[in-house]
């Protein structure tokens, strides 16, 4: 008779975020093939919650992109495989948001590439969520204009402790996967990760509804997130 897998659910309190990748101990051990159901906050840490919350004004650097986790995998050891595997990730709310950021994102000036023109204004854009249409509903600001986009939700980053006793930055992308933004990361996706430290500690987050090859404004569809995942070990690799 074979037996379910053991389903955990972690909804992490205000003061059990990381904020980096690195640097804090584990919130839970878990067992390879444990199923968990895991919440996370959006990038934002939910303090943009109306268009006239402005990123300047609502967060404070480096306080973005809310980890869930880390989690300690037993068994993990320096030289496996954490392979992540995500069964369902589902939005959390009927709600979603995005911004544009002074001197933040590809369209518009930053303090690594430098253009003539003004930065762009910041704005914040309020996504309405139909679940049951299946659309992601956004409004312009300035005119009534409209449209509707399918729901394509996956998770920012994903991430294992970094080697050499590293602390990272959130918004780091790197070999310990971090802060990835493809949305490959998605429902049905397995994501492999080099083991860096005994018990992996790995971390989910940033999760977004829709996007598309990358955050040209700087962020994308912001959203909390349900996330239904477990994982495996691949020994000595």
């Amino acid at each position: 008779m074979s037996m379910s897998p053991t389903r955990t659910r972690f909804v992490p309190r205000e003061d059990q975020y990381a904020w980096t990748f690195g640097g804090y101990d584990p919130v839970l051990r878990v067992k390879p093939g444990e199923v968990l159901e895991l919440f996370t906050e959006d990038a934002f840490g939910g303090a943009i919650r109306s268009t006239k919350d402005l990123p300047s004004r609502s967060i404070v650097y480096p306080f973005i992109n809310p980890q869930t986790g880390p989690f300690y995998v037993e068994g993990a050891a320096v030289g496996d495989t954490l392979a992540i595997h995500l069964i369902a990730v589902r939005p959390a709310r009927d709600w979603a948001v995005s911004t544009t950021v002074p001197l933040f994102g590809a369209l518009t000036s930053t303090r690594f590439t430098p253009t003539l023109q003004p930065a762009l204004p910041e704005r914040t854009w309020l996504y309405d969520v139909d679940g049951d249409a299946g659309e992601v509903i956004y409004r312009a600001l300035d005119s009534d204009f409209s449209t509707r986009l399918p729901p394509e939700p996956f998770l920012g980053t994903i991430r294992v402790l970094p080697a050499a006793q590293e602390v990272r930055n959130v918004l780091v992308p790197e070999a310990f996967g971090g802060n990835m933004d493809t949305p490959h990361a998605r429902a049905g996706t397995t994501i492999y990760l080099g083991v860096n430290v005994e018990g992996a500690l790995f971390s989910i987050g940033d999760a977004h509804y829709t996007m598309g090859e990358g955050e040209v404004c700087g962020v994308a569809v912001e959203g909390a997130m349900e996330t239904v995942l477990t994982v495996d070990l691949v020994k000595g690799v």
